[in-house]
């Protein structure tokens, strides 16, 4: 019996308040400066590798993540405060493959974001909402190991480490192996407490 397809995504992208007293919300244009500095941020720019932006590039990438929710094909949100302060971080699904019921996280956090717990928190929701409102099976999360903070938020948030893959990924110092967590629809809740001082 062939599996059902997942859903697509609402036509309005969700709002997800966090434990923490921070909000998972869409990217606004008025968040472009929070992509020029992440990029400028050393840690984000070492380990999430994104592209240089300037302040015209970031508003139409917050337009192509717009495009990417519409279709199906990704889903990004802004990780900030209540109201119209801007964002702190981004945590998304990438790689959508709705036959397949897959997806891969993509996270970071401007400094004045950590500390608070947010990630674990919003990579919870985020994959709540991708095995009960999408329709996904499986996502995974990969980091270097060199980065134990990714792999805390990790292992925190429930995706279990499957293994190492060698050489996977290449950072500007050359190429890393790369940790593999994964975590599925069946593996039960998500929206558990995050854990004590996380």
């Amino acid at each position: 019996m062939t599996p059902p397809v997942p859903s697509v995504p609402p036509a309005s992208q969700p709002v997800f308040p966090l434990p923490c007293g921070m909000v998972l919300r869409p990217w606004r244009e008025a968040d472009a400066g929070v992509l020029v500095a992440a990029y400028e941020d050393p840690g984000i720019r070492h380990w999430n590798r994104p592209e240089p932006e300037t302040p015209d590039s970031a508003v139409a990438r917050i337009r192509r993540w717009h495009g990417r929710w519409s279709e199906g094909g990704a889903a990004m949100w802004a990780l900030g405060r209540p109201g119209p302060d801007p964002a702190v971080g981004l945590v998304g699904l990438g790689d959508i493959d709705r036959r397949g019921g897959s997806a891969e996280f993509l996270y970071w956090l401007l400094p004045e974001g950590r500390g608070h717990g947010a990630m674990e928190q919003a990579v919870r929701a985020v994959s709540h909402w991708a095995f009960t409102d999408a329709g996904l099976h499986r996502l995974r999360i990969c980091h270097s190991v060199a980065n134990p903070a990714s792999c805390a938020v990790a292992t925190r948030a429930g995706f279990l480490l499957e293994g190492t893959m060698r050489g996977a990924l290449l950072h500007a110092d050359g190429f890393h192996d790369e940790h593999l967590h994964a975590r599925l629809a069946t593996d039960g809740p998500v929206l558990a407490e995050p854990a004590p001082g996380s």
